[in-house]
């Protein structure tokens, strides 16, 4: 498994999940309950991984959804 991206956002985290799965690409989410574990907000980012050999068609895909 490769990271891909990585943010706090849930509505960014959902957009991602869709990029993904409209190309096929499973996306395994780490991190997602821990980042919500004390009910404030989420305060360790949440990682969505890959397998290792789709992992440049992944970034490609969501190359403009966090530009920089």
């Amino acid at each position: 498994m490769e990271e891909v991206f990585r943010t706090n956002d849930f509505v960014k985290l959902s957009y991602v999940r869709h990029l993904l799965a409209e190309d096929g690409i499973e996306a395994f989410v780490l991190d997602e309950h821990t980042a919500m574990i004390d009910g404030r907000g989420p305060m360790v980012p949440i990682r969505v991984t890959v397998r290792e050999d789709l992992a440049d068609r992944a970034r490609w895909l969501l190359r403009e959804v966090e530009p920089g």
